[in-house]
């Protein structure tokens, strides 16, 4: 039953927060900004305001794929943002900008994240492999490497909320210092912020409670 339960709130938690996001982006997405700015204006002013002229700003395909590429020193903004003249649009912005500014800071847990991204990719690919061989041919050993290897990508997800929301709380600083969104609009630029911010929360408690649920049903099978 608590095998069952686990999964359920796992899936109410994870579409939970996409709604949630999706609903606050597309909100405030039909909101215009007053200074009439594009995203990748934002982006650009805020970049250059902290002495980050030689990081450019690009349009990316796809729905929220915005980031930071620190290889290539590179905002990339989805075309909605980019071109967007929205809150939304100016938050978005400015969280990536934000990731930009932490990594010229060298922001520790930045610098722990790009450290340990190798490993975890590789257990991110192999982890539940592992566990679901060792589930089949009855090897805890093999079940158990698996269980460690997704360990370790919940140990990155949980460095990873710092870092969101520490650029989160600079993207809010940077709307409010260069006067890029009016006090009345900052409120929903944070309430896209919260909701994005919510996403990684929640992958981080899916997460556990995978771990947990796992470890759960074989310890049931082994009574």
């Amino acid at each position: 039953m608590y095998i069952y339960l686990m999964l359920i709130i796992s899936i109410v938690i994870t579409l939970w927060a996409q709604i949630l996001i999706s609903s606050r982006y597309s909100k405030y997405s039909k909101v215009f900004n007053k200074r009439d700015i594009s995203g990748c204006e934002v982006a650009q002013e805020i970049l250059k305001r902290n002495g980050l002229e030689h990081v450019y700003v690009v349009e990316t395909k796809g729905y929220l794929t915005d980031h930071y590429d620190p290889g290539a020193n590179v905002v990339r903004l989805s075309s909605a943002v980019f071109h967007g003249k929205t809150i939304s649009s100016a938050a978005i912005a400015a969280h990536e900008v934000g990731h930009a500014i932490q990594h010229k800071e060298g922001n520790f847990f930045i610098k722990l994240r790009k450290f340990i991204f190798p490993v975890v990719s590789i257990c991110s690919k192999f982890g539940y492999i592992a566990i679901i061989i060792g589930l089949i041919f009855g090897s805890l050993d093999l079940f158990y490497i698996g269980i460690i290897m997704l360990f370790a990508i919940l140990f990155f997800q949980l460095i990873t909320l710092p870092v969101e929301f520490d650029a989160s709380k600079r993207a809010m600083v940077n709307l409010e210092k260069y006067s890029i969104l009016e006090k009345s609009e900052r409120k929903g630029a944070s309430k896209v912020l919260v909701a994005a911010a919510l996403t990684y929360v929640a992958g981080l408690v899916t997460t556990l409670l995978e771990i947990a649920r796992l470890l759960l049903m074989v310890a049931n099978n082994r009574d």
